[in-house]
């Protein structure tokens, strides 16, 4: 397709933008510049066509199949968006008084106590503006806590192998050292590993029950108890929660604090191009730390409040509304028995994608998953040719997004699946024989699968150059 500077024709403008509310402002002459900024110019039927050209280029849940393991990429009720478009949660403004948004700050408390009851846990913030932000938020929270102990000296968190990525860089920019804990035989935590581990220096264990094999952990109490024995906090990474919402409860696990990864388990927009939210919540011993701007009930209303040994502020403000008020209107729109069906029907989901491929496909962990499972394409790669890559790039040509690849780590040319409990069996149906259809071309004619995908925009990609050597600006023929 053209880029916007390949449609431009010179002449060419778009006069229905309105005038700017902003006052005009001189800038200083040492601050302007000497040379024309060369922007496009377009009307407004070629602006359109290259917005919806770009659209039609994307692929999305509204699309098609997306099993994205890891991620949970599920479909967002447009109730959510409904809801978050009323006028008096969307026309509010950061700095006006409590007083004329009391609806508002009681979505936060009702907020807190669906999700402390679902986590359970004590308390809730909404500051954070994404999953790996909350993640910090977290972290920042638990060192407080140890200094505050007099435990400065406590200075290392433990993250099994098959941890997400974002764990440990996350611990790193709290100031901590992470310590690296393997997986057994079942692609649980070793327990063994993780006695040898803790010490006087452990600050906490940060770990996703289901773990990022799809397996829940059987000791996992016994985990938690290890690091509380040797003074350590329990970190519940929320990516996985998804699998046991309304049924299982990290607070009962032995967790002190989770964040959540909401696009994930709440069906809000994800966070990676924003604006996102990574609710954090805790037991009672770490309310104190939570960040500023934490909603509690008063005699006159609910106010904002700075708990007695806060972090201080994580976001502007009180973080991103309107993604809270989609995620509690997904909440309350279930209920309590919607809330753990929907967890029921994602696990029931991916058992039944991965019975439909344990024949064909190496599943390196067990015969049973809860929300999603990893394959492991080293035997097919070794017989075939065919790589975890290039399985990927064939399912392309299928119109259905890949799977994760090459995650976890400890699974050799992996291809991790999470269908979620909004496909319908047809939809799934329709998946497997694809996956064993790719699985017999394969063995029939691996090499094909090197030139796929053959009917996207721009084919086969060369992923090394593509990560190397980006081409991130336009060359214009003149300088500029």
């Amino acid at each position: 397709m053209k880029l916007i500077f390949e449609r431009s024709i010179e002449g060419y403008e778009t006069d229905w933008i309105g005038q700017s509310e902003v006052p005009p402002c001189e800038l200083p002459e040492e601050l302007s510049r000497t040379k024309k900024l060369n922007l496009p110019t377009v009307s407004q039927n070629e602006l359109s066509r290259h917005y919806t050209e770009l659209a039609n280029a994307t692929f999305g849940v509204n699309d098609g199949f997306y099993p994205l393991g890891s991620c949970t990429m599920k479909y967002n009720p447009k109730i959510n968006d409904e809801v978050a478009n009323f006028s008096g949660f969307r026309d509010i403004h950061p700095l006006q008084p409590v007083d004329s948004i009391q609806g508002c700050l009681e979505t936060y408390v009702l907020a807190e106590k669906w999700f402390s009851e679902i986590n359970g846990m004590d308390g809730f913030t909404f500051q954070p503006g994404a999953g790996a932000h909350g993640e910090l938020t977290a972290l920042l929270m638990m060192k407080a806590y140890h200094k505050k102990n007099g435990d400065s000296h406590r200075n290392k968190i433990i993250i099994p192998d098959s941890a997400h990525g974002t764990n440990p860089a996350s611990a790193a920019m709290a100031g901590f050292e992470i310590v690296n804990v393997v997986s057994d035989e079942y692609g649980c935590v070793d327990l063994a590993a993780l006695k040898n581990a803790v010490g006087e220096d452990t600050a906490g264990l940060m770990l996703t029950n289901p773990n990022t094999i799809g397996i829940f952990d059987k000791n996992i109490l016994e985990i938690t108890e290890i690091i509380h024995q040797a003074g350590g906090l329990n970190y519940y990474d929320g990516a996985n929660l998804n699998a046991i919402m309304g049924v299982v409860r990290p607070g009962d696990m032995g967790f002190d604090v989770v964040h959540l990864n909401i696009h994930k388990t709440f069906s809000t927009p994800h966070g990676g191009g924003g604006p996102g939210l990574g609710p954090v919540g805790c037991k009672d011993l770490l309310k104190e730390f939570l960040p500023d701007f934490y909603p509690v009930e008063t005699k006159e209303g609910v106010e904002f409040s700075t708990p007695a040994n806060s972090i201080g502020t994580v976001k502007g403000f009180y973080g991103h509304f309107s993604i809270l008020t989609r995620a509690l209107t997904y909440v309350l729109f279930l209920g309590s028995e919607g809330i753990s069906s929907a967890s029921k029907t994602a696990v029931l989901h991916a058992n039944y994608l991965l019975n439909g491929l344990k024949d064909k496909f190496e599943v390196p962990y067990g015969e049973r998953c809860m929300h999603e499972f990893v394959l492991s394409l080293d035997k097919l790669k070794k017989e075939t040719g065919v790589s975890a890559l290039d399985m990927a790039k064939g399912l392309l040509d299928h119109r259905m997004h890949p799977p994760t690849m090459y995650f976890p780590l400890i699974v050799p040319e992996a291809l991790m699946l999470e269908p979620t409990e909004t496909e319908s069996k047809k939809t799934m149906d329709e998946a497997l024989q694809i996956y064993r259809d790719l699985h017999e071309l394969a063995y029939r004619d691996g090499e094909s699968f090197h030139d796929f995908p053959k009917t996207t925009i721009i084919g086969r990609v060369d992923e090394v150059t593509a990560a190397r050597s980006p081409k991130i600006r336009y060359e214009f023929s003149e300088e500029v």
